[in-house]
């Protein structure tokens, strides 16, 4: 199985165990660390303001995760990530490349 990690600085946040792929998302079996409990509350709010579709407010509430969080693949860090969490399920797609801003 491939496993993610989500960290920030050196400090492991959770693991993505990937069960499932739909290009170009990916998604697993998130089993969180201690230290992300300073971080659920940010991925509820970034999910509910997805929900609600209000794009302003959600991108505000996701740049604070993008800003402090790494996603680490098997073979290192990615560029840019957009990364679901909830529960014990995560889904995210990534690049090696920074994603276009357009």
């Amino acid at each position: 199985m491939t496993v993610w990690h989500l960290r920030r600085g050196d400090e492991l946040l959770g693991t993505i165990t990937i069960t499932d792929g739909d290009f170009p998302w990916l998604s697993g079996r998130f089993a969180p660390e201690p230290g992300f409990a300073e971080f659920a509350p940010l991925f509820a709010e970034e999910l509910a303001l997805l929900e609600s579709e209000d794009w302003e407010a959600w991108e505000a509430a996701y740049d604070r995760i993008s800003g402090q969080l790494t996603l680490v693949a098997p073979d290192g860090p990615v560029a840019e990530f957009l990364l679901h969490v909830q529960g014990d399920e995560a889904w995210f797609r990534w690049s090696d490349e920074p994603f276009d801003q357009d």
